[in-house]
C-alpha cells in the first residue's frame, strides 16, 4: 500500500501582511508551522503504515524553507519527502495548487501505484477546503471528505469504509481504492516524534521537484493560472464588549439586563 500525504506550511500568526503589488503573502519575518489539520493527515498515514505496512510519501508545495514541514512528517514515520518548489508555482490559488499537486502525485503513481491520498480538511490560512477535492478531480479518483474515522480497509479487495462528519449526522461510505481523503481533527491524536525519528529526518535528503520535472504549462500554474486572487486582507473590527456588574440586591437587575441584551442581539431566544 502506498500512501501520499499532503502537508502545507502556514503562518503561525494572525498578523500577516500582503504584498500590495502581487497580493501574495509576505513571508519575511513570519513564523511558520505545519497546517494543524495536516498533522492529523500525517498521523493517519503513519497508522496505515503501522497496521498495513504502507509506504508513506509526504508532499508539499512551497518555498525552500517548506522542507521543515516535510522533515517533521519524516520524524514521525514518513518514508519519503518531496518538495514542489519553483518560482513558477508561486502565488497559486487552490485551482493552480491542486493542478501542481495532482500532477506530482500522478507522477508518483506511475512509479509506485498510490492507494490513498491524505489531506487535512482545510488549511488555517485559506480555509477553502478545495485543494483535496481538486487533487481528486485531477487524478480522476474518488474523494472522501470530512472523514473522522476509518472503519476498515481491505487490502485484498482494495476497498475502504469510512465515517464522514456532516452537519447534523454521520455518513458511512464504502468505496474502491484509490481514493483521496480529507480528515477532521477528531480522527486521531498526532504522536510526537521520537529521537531516532528526528535523526532520520535530519539526515534525509528532501527531494525537490521543479517545473522542469513536471513540465506543466506555466499559464495553468502560479499567478497566471489562478483565476481567484486576494484583493485585500484585513482584520474585522469588533465592538468593545460590555461588563455588567451587580452586588447584593442589584445582582438580579444585572442578570435581567444581560438577558435582555442577549435577546436583542438574537443570541438567545425564548
Amino acid at each position: 500500500m502506498h500512501i501520499v500525504v499532503c502537508v502545507k506550511m502556514v503562518p503561525d500568526t494572525t498578523q500577516v501582511s500582503i504584498d500590495p503589488v502581487t497580493n501574495t503573502l509576505i513571508r519575511d519575518g513570519v513564523p511558520f508551522i505545519t497546517n494543524p489539520y495536516d498533522t492529523n493527515a500525517v498521523e493517519e498515514a503513519i497508522r496505515f503504515k503501522d497496521k498495513y505496512g504502507a509506504y508513506v510519501t509526504a508532499v508539499s508545495m512551497g518555498p525552500p524553507n517548506a522542507e521543515s514541514v516535510l522533515r517533521k512528517a519524516v520524524s514521525i514515520g514518513a518514508d519519503r519527502a518531496i518538495l514542489l518548489s519553483d518560482r513558477a508555482f508561486g502565488g497559486a490559488d487552490t485551482l493552480a495548487t491542486s493542478t501542481v499537486l495532482g500532477l506530482a502525485i500522478k507522477k508518483l503513481n506511475d512509479d509506485q501505484p498510490v492507494d490513498i491520498v491524505l489531506c487535512g480538511k482545510q488549511t488555517i490560512d485559506g480555509d477553502t477546503a478545495q485543494v483535496g477535492p481538486g487533487i481528486a478531480r485531477r487524478m480522476d479518483i474518488t474523494q472522501l471528505t470530512l472523514v473522522d474515522e476509518v472503519l476498515s480497509i481491505s487490502t485484498e479487495n482494495k476497498t475502504i469504509k469510512v465515517k464522514r462528519k456532516l452537519e447534523n449526522h454521520h455518513e458511512i461510505i464504502e468505496t474502491k481504492l484509490p481514493v483521496m481523503m480529507t480528515v477532521e481533527r477528531e480522527i486521531n491524536t498526532p504522536r510526537y516524534p521520537t529521537v531516532p525519528g528526528r535523526l532520520d529526518a535530519d539526515e534525509l535528503t528532501v527531494e525537490v521537484w521543479t517545473n522542469a520535472q513536471l513540465k506543466l504549462d506555466t499559464a495553468t500554474i502560479g499567478l497566471p493560472g489562478s483565476p481567484t486572487q486576494v484583493r485585500r486582507i484585513f482584520a474585522p473590527e469588533r465592538e468593545q464588549g460590555e461588563i455588567m456588574m451587580g452586588e447584593g440586591d442589584e445582582r438580579g437587575k444585572a442578570v435581567e439586563t444581560c438577558f435582555e441584551k442577549l435577546l436583542s442581539h438574537d443570541i438567545i431566544s425564548v
